[in-house]
């Protein structure tokens, strides 16, 4: 090969290859870095699951490195069931939404990696959550899971109809005999003495007889609520159990106090509609109350009555974020980054107001918007300083039982008894701790 033919040999080499690297050709394409998925199981429908998906969809906008699978999981019960399975097949979610008495067997399970270790890990500080409920899922001085939709009980009581019966609005019942003096007063009756309106009307629901036990500082099962050590039995069968239900019993008999079974939402539909001038329910439909009575009077809110003397507080409800085991570290971290976005003031904000669920940052009470939300509920102060002014206690933390859910059901059945006057306050509690000690037991020996 002569000189000139291998000149340009090398000019067509350096060509090609300039070609190939400068734009003549296209570059190899490298897949881009795909995001960190999150699974996250939900439950609580309606307005509530709207504001969970508008949580996620700002957390999937917010970032690029992690995407988070929101899956509608149905009630807490089903969701536990589904979670039963699929720690299994290993096959559980990454972060999952439990309502309060499940933490107990979420602890049992060993399928969940606390929060505690993030928090330690990040050097979290803890002080800008709510105590009262951070204390609740505290177990062992160890945070297992981040408060995410808290409220607690509260009196609601028509103010319009205090005016007309002579009561001062300004100024509702404190104590048990408080309510029931109040209640006579509020109750009307035609002129053939059938009552048409009692005074009060609370729904047979087991959580407001667990806060009605929290507000005497009684625990509601042994061992300090199961916190000093993994509870045995209950301890609800006690005089501060029979003070409540024979307060109840009294109002109903006297014809004061309505009884219309469990359903809380038929209590707050005849609050709405005028039908009764008390009720206790949840903070977290405070607005739904508001909204309903539409200005046709005036609603009041009041902490939740006690008896006489009582230095007790109440126990948060509702329910928080937990981590599932069994994931890859990066996976975990992922979820972590969630749970702190989900937690965080501005969407604690947010949640607040489009939930009634107390924020659990305390920063979220300077964000402008709820500032603005608390200006048009004011009844919301009285929830939060009854949250405030709640002592940390065992019996305000609230009871740990892996046999939770059947238990309240079981309450809810010895409440009709006593308002039915199938049976006394004590026969009714007595029986009901036999079976729920009896279920305890059992699931004790199956955690073994």
């Amino acid at each position: 090969m002569n000189w000139k033919k291998a000149c340009c040999l090398v000019v067509l080499v350096l060509f090609v290859l300039g070609a190939v690297g400068c734009g003549g050709g296209e570059k190899p394409k490298t897949d881009a870095k795909k995001p960190i998925k999150v699974v996250f199981w939900y439950s609580v429908g309606g307005k509530v699951s709207e504001s969970t998906k508008a949580l996620v969809e700002k957390f999937n906008a917010s970032q690029k490195d992690i995407v988070v699978e929101a899956i509608f999981q149905g009630s807490y019960d089903d969701a536990i069931n589904k979670l039963k399975q699929s720690i299994v097949s290993k096959s559980a979610p990454h972060v999952m939404q439990v309502y309060d008495i499940g933490s107990r067997f979420m602890i049992d399970s060993k399928a969940v990696v606390p929060v505690q270790k993030w928090v330690d890990a990040e050097k979290i500080d803890l002080k800008v959550y709510e105590p009262n409920l951070l204390a609740y899922y505290t177990v062992d001085n160890k945070l297992y899971s981040m408060p995410f939709n808290t409220s607690t009980p509260i009196l609601y009581y028509n103010k319009n109809m205090f005016k007309d019966a002579g009561l001062d609005p300004a100024k509702p019942p404190k104590t048990f005999d408080e309510v029931a003096a109040a209640a006579a007063k509020l109750t009307v009756k035609d002129a053939a003495g059938k009552v048409t309106r009692p005074g009060i009307t609370i729904a047979i629901y087991g959580w407001f007889f667990e806060q009605l036990m929290a507000v005497q500082n009684a625990f509601y099962a042994n061992n300090e609520n199961g916190r000093a050590a993994a509870a045995t039995a209950t301890a609800f069968n006690s005089p501060e159990g029979e003070k409540i239900l024979s307060w109840w019993q009294g109002m109903v008999k006297s014809g004061v106090a309505g009884n219309i079974g469990r359903k809380t939402a038929d209590t707050q539909k005849a609050f709405i509609g005028g039908q009764t001038a008390m009720t206790i329910d949840s903070t977290g439909v405070l607005g739904d109350i508001v909204t309903g009575v539409g200005g046709k009077f005036e609603v009041g809110t009041a902490f939740l009555p006690r008896p006489e003397g009582a230095k007790g507080g109440v126990i948060i409800g509702g329910g928080s974020l937990w981590m599932l085991a069994g994931h890859p570290e990066a996976e975990e971290k992922a979820a972590w980054t969630f749970i702190k976005f989900m937690t965080a003031e501005k969407q604690q904000a947010f949640w607040h107001i489009n939930t009634g669920y107390f924020p659990v940052t305390l920063k979220a009470y300077d964000d402008a918007d709820l500032k603005k939300h608390h200006e048009k509920y004011p009844q919301f102060k009285v929830a939060v300083d009854q949250l405030h002014s709640t002592p940390i206690t065992r019996a305000t933390q609230g009871a740990l039982l892996g046999v939770f859910t059947q238990s309240r059901q079981e309450i809810e059945t010895a409440i009709e008894q006593v308002l039915n006057n199938q049976a006394s306050p004590k026969e009714a509690l007595t029986k009901t701790a036999g079976i729920v000690d009896a279920a305890i037991t059992r699931y004790n020996q199956t955690v073994k």
